[in-house]
């Protein structure tokens, strides 16, 4: 059995909130040194989960395809070494493939930073600049609020990219065309937490995709029928969540 599945829930890390909104993703310790914020943290603080964190208690098929694609084109490209075992080019093969999806992260991580900080001088500014038209294409000029994290008395925080009174809008980097791009699960159930998180239960909703190899960003709003699906889906996954880790839903 793997190291994972033998971890009780409670000393599983996550990303947590305080009930004014104020992320709580480490805490120092009784060792005096800081750390990941844990379920057993949350309970004894009365911390809230994230909503990234209720979402991971449900399958994730698209990311799932990228890592085994991930996974296969490291196989495909590295190869065995004279006398190498089974297990030993099995190991090589995932550390190649983790380190890939790391470079694929800190790419994303960076484009992501560069739009929240409206960054149109640094090596991203065309990024930024796709990312905040194709916004603006779709909301119109909005005076918007970048990173605004939230505490809900339904029992969930969570921090979003972008939003505006009746707007919300996540950002998804992709080194994918844009033109194939579609909406997953996952997407719907994150924009209604967060526009019910916000108290903006009627908001309109987007996910903005941004290309990480070249300028270009496109918009899809989610319809409303979509919206309503995602937030039936997201309660169940947020019960489920307080149920596994023995918390008290408010």
């Amino acid at each position: 059995m793997s190291a994972i599945l033998k971890d009780d829930f409670a000393t599983q890390a996550g990303h947590f909130y305080a009930p004014d909104g104020s992320p709580r993703y480490t805490i120092i310790g009784k060792n005096g040194k800081e750390r990941n914020t844990t379920v057993r943290d949350a309970r004894e603080h009365g911390l809230l989960p994230s909503v990234t964190t209720i979402l991971r208690q449900a399958a994730a098929p698209g990311l799932e395809k990228w890592k085994i694609g991930n996974a296969i084109m490291s196989a495909l490209t590295l190869a065995r070494q004279e006398g190498e075992s089974d297990e030993d080019y099995i190991n090589r093969i995932v550390r190649d493939s983790n380190e890939q999806a790391a470079k694929a992260r800190d790419k994303g991580t960076e484009i992501h930073g560069a739009i929240e900080k409206l960054d149109r001088h640094g090596p991203y500014s065309l990024h930024v600049d796709a990312a905040m038209g194709a916004v603006g294409g779709w909301a119109g000029l909005m005076d918007w609020d970048a990173e605004r994290s939230f505490a809900s008395p339904l029992g969930f925080g969570g921090k979003l990219d972008l939003s505006a009174t009746g707007f919300v809008c996540d950002f998804k980097t992709t080194d994918k065309d844009l033109a194939g791009l579609k909406l997953w699960p996952d997407h719907r159930r994150q924009l209604a937490a967060y526009r019910h998180g916000l108290d903006m239960p009627e908001a309109r909703c987007s996910i903005c995709y941004v290309s990480s190899t070249k300028p270009e960003a496109r918009v899809i709003e989610l319809d409303e029928a979509e919206l309503k699906q995602g937030w039936t889906e997201f309660r169940a996954l947020l019960a489920f969540y307080y149920a596994a880790n023995k918390l008290e839903l408010p």
